[in-house]
């Protein structure tokens, strides 16, 4: 069986329900194969996977976490990132994404961008072709379509059908003088997707992308394309990704600090969960109301993930080996139907 193969059957065979490793929860868990790529989420594997067959097949590193991307991106069954995802309150997918290169410590980001599948690319196009870090709004669609991206209309009629209704019960609350409803984002409904990558030299890179906060007020932008909130690739030490409650990962720069629990010793996921710990020394919420996860990777290959709540899993692929992890967990409140992780 070819690698192209194998990981096909490995990512079937998450499809089906793939048995989720402890691994994280105890030491830290160092990845012998390169390349390896961690992503956030369950639905991540296929992502991660696709990475793996992207540098296989003589892509480079930055190609394997921009087409790894797309491929959730793309997917109309999430309702968080790219393609299908939960509209604003004005019925249009708004999309966040960044890029970063650890080598020449390099960042692309593109914010409440409309109209086109794949943010993660014009993320990297604003890296690559311009002296910027971030383009925003209509200018960024402009720059898109200038660039060659191709527009597509994002809202699925499944996600027009829940925004009306949502319009419907807002209006409803109002009337009533209650707190307008918000969506339940967990795990069937997915939630952002960050990705990071080490490469055989030791090199780092990282991805992020989402549709953010469902139903969110127009221009909202959340930690996603936001360089050391959302992602943050340190190519001495290590790089982190966050989801969750966007609103409380910029505010503590989030994925900046893991990096900076690396740069001290901790190991990947310590790290994650001392960052949590510092946030919630600053946060008046508490842990059961945070709703913040992250994912890490060292340099040496270590990886490892920490959250508030119980049940984030996130998703690890490298030459002939692909799984779902589950990380710690910081309470006992678990993400499921009942509450849990808003972009």
């Amino acid at each position: 069986m070819n690698r192209r193969k194998f990981l096909g059957a490995s990512a079937g065979a998450a499809a089906l329900g793939t048995a989720i490793a402890s691994s994280s929860l105890a030491n830290p868990v160092v990845r012998v194969q390169r390349p390896i790529f961690v992503a956030t989420w369950p639905f991540g594997i296929r992502s991660t996977d696709e990475a793996v067959n992207v540098v296989a097949d003589g892509g480079s590193m930055l190609d394997a976490i921009e087409k790894g991307i797309w491929v959730t991106e793309s997917d109309v069954k999430n309702a968080s990132v790219g393609i299908g995802g939960i509209p604003n309150a004005d019925g249009q997918v708004e999309l966040d994404a960044c890029i970063m290169a650890g080598p020449n410590h390099a960042a692309g980001a593109v914010a409440a961008l409309r109209d086109f599948e794949h943010p993660i690319s014009v993320a990297r196009d604003v890296m690559e072709n311009t002296p910027h870090v971030m383009l925003v709004g209509d200018n960024a669609a402009k720059y898109a379509v200038k660039r060659g991206h191709r527009r597509t209309n994002l809202l699925t009629d499944q996600q027009k059908s829940k925004w009306l209704k949502w319009k419907e019960d807002e209006a409803k609350a109002k009337a009533q003088k209650k707190p307008t409803p918000r969506p339940k984002v967990n795990e069937q409904q997915h939630d952002t997707i960050a990705m990071l990558g080490l490469d055989d030299q030791g090199n780092l890179f990282g991805g992020c992308s989402t549709s953010g906060w469902g139903y969110k007020v127009p221009g909202r932008v959340g930690d996603s394309p936001i360089i050391g909130s959302g992602l943050y690739v340190d190519n001495q030490v290590g790089a982190a990704g966050a989801t969750g409650l966007g609103e409380n990962v910029m505010r503590f720069c989030g994925s900046f600090l893991v990096v900076e629990m690396m740069r001290q010793g901790a190991d990947p996921t310590t790290a994650c969960q001392k960052a949590i710990e510092r946030i919630e020394m600053l946060d008046p919420l508490g842990l059961d109301e945070l709703s913040v996860n992250f994912v890490a990777l060292s340099k040496s290959g270590q990886y490892g993930a920490a959250g508030t709540n119980q049940g984030f899993k996130y998703a690890v692929s490298s030459p002939g080996s692909s799984e779902v992890c589950l990380s710690k967990s910081l309470t006992k409140k678990a993400i499921g139907p009942e509450g849990g992780n808003i972009k």
